[in-house]
């Protein structure tokens, strides 16, 4: 869509009692960003918002805080609805035997341009059959029950969102997204689609977002060190670990520094941690590779140094691994040119 596109879109957001807040106000906070950085550079706000729930007036949400809902769902004019997200939230049970309600979804799926889900909203467009022979997401916690109850959805796990407006790598028409802050990611992907990649970018930043993750990227976040089960030479090693991804990480290193023979430590590791040594290593580089490539000063062959990695291309690998995306994608989503300089 063009960024000279002026046309007016409402966006709803479903709401019902123990929804989870940010899967409602993390994408409408995206397209009220949006208005304010369009009426900033002299051009007119895009996006209109609502809340639907029940019945207007307020609703509480999973954390006790009150919404307020400006219609109630039954009454909306799907007609002028360019967008409807259904949220999710300890409350998404409920709705997989209220038939006027999934019968109503059904409507707004043949009536509307764009359904998507947030989050474990995703239940509830499957158990509408909205999402039968379409690739869908939702929280890595109910990947599986998605895939068990609803065998006909062509379950990616390990994505962000499925919306893609070319329709390439995804549904231009019916969507879904993985856990709370993927939400915001496929906000930000109707934005750019509707008005170019420079006004999400722009928005990313006023909300201080890792710019516009894409969709196919993997479900990932900063890797924590396991607090519970962890024996104390372990702790004191996993503690020491993240100021040194540039020494001589190996397995008979590690084991000599933790005050065991290797075989002992390797056991002993994979059992309290869930991995090798080796691949515990390699996730705290990756995580520390992508904290460097947000600043634009620095190469890719600077960052692999860095971070142990030595050469380019097998930091490169690693990240295919881990995050499914190249480290000169990642770093182009901060628009820095100058961090994918020449390697």
């Amino acid at each position: 869509m063009s960024e000279t596109d002026t046309r007016q879109r409402l966006v709803v957001c479903h709401a019902y009692e123990r929804v989870m807040s940010l899967d409602v106000v993390g994408p409408l906070q995206v397209f009220g960003s949006a208005n304010d950085e369009l009426v900033r550079t002299g051009r007119s706000a895009s996006y209109a918002v609502q809340v639907a729930a029940d019945q207007p007036g307020p609703v509480r949400t999973s954390c006790g805080v009150q919404l307020y809902a400006d219609c109630a769902w039954r009454t909306l004019d799907l007609t002028q609805v360019d967008t409807l997200f259904v949220p999710g939230g300890d409350g998404v049970a409920r709705f997989f035997k209220d038939q006027e309600f999934l019968d109503w979804l059904r409507h707004a799926e043949q009536t509307i341009p764009r359904l998507g889900s947030v989050c474990s909203g995703a239940l509830i467009l499957a158990e509408a059959g909205v999402l039968d022979g379409r690739m869908a997401t939702t929280h890595w916690s109910r990947c599986d029950q998605m895939m068990r109850d609803y065998p006909s959805i062509h379950m990616m796990g390990d994505r962000l969102h499925s919306y893609d407006p070319t329709g390439l790598d995804g549904d231009p028409h019916v969507f879904t997204s993985a856990g709370v802050t993927a939400g915001i990611d496929l906000a930000l992907a109707i934005v750019e689609a509707d008005h170019g990649r420079s006004l999400a970018l722009s928005v990313a930043r006023r909300l201080v977002m890792f710019l516009k993750r894409p969709g196919g990227q993997a479900q990932f976040s900063a890797y924590l060190t396991p607090e519970g089960g962890v024996t104390t030479r372990l702790a004191g090693l996993l503690e020491w670990l993240p100021a040194n991804l540039a020494a001589d990480l190996s397995l008979e290193v590690l084991a000599d520094r933790a005050g065991m023979t290797p075989r002992t430590f390797s056991r002993v590791f994979s059992r309290d941690l869930g991995m090798s040594p080796a691949r515990y290593v390699e996730r705290i580089r990756v995580e520390a590779a992508r904290a460097l490539l947000q600043d634009e000063t620095i190469s890719i062959s600077r960052v692999a140094d860095l971070c142990g990695f030595r050469h380019p291309e097998t930091l490169r690998r690693a990240f295919q691994r881990h995050l499914s995306v190249s480290p000169q994608e990642y770093a182009e989503r901060f628009a820095r040119k100058s961090a994918v300089a020449a390697v």
